[in-house]
């Protein structure tokens, strides 16, 4: 299990390949997304997102949350 803070501080994201839409979800410094905080549909997109990589999906990628 993760510390919220340090959840909150870094997304990991799943670009498009083709310009279409991507997905971003709360993660912390390693990339480890805490399935049990996702809502039923966030968990839903973010095991599509994973099932996509390489072929609608770019291999994802730990970004800061900060902004």
């Amino acid at each position: 299990m993760t510390d919220s803070s340090s959840v909150a501080a870094f997304r990991l994201c799943f670009r498009s390949l083709f310009g279409g839409r991507g997905f971003a979800f709360p993660c912390d410094a390693r990339g480890n997304v805490d399935l049990d905080r996702l809502s039923e549909q966030a968990r839903n997109n973010y095991f599509y997102a994973r099932a996509m990589v390489g072929r609608e999906l770019a291999v994802p990628a730990v970004e800061s949350g900060a902004r």
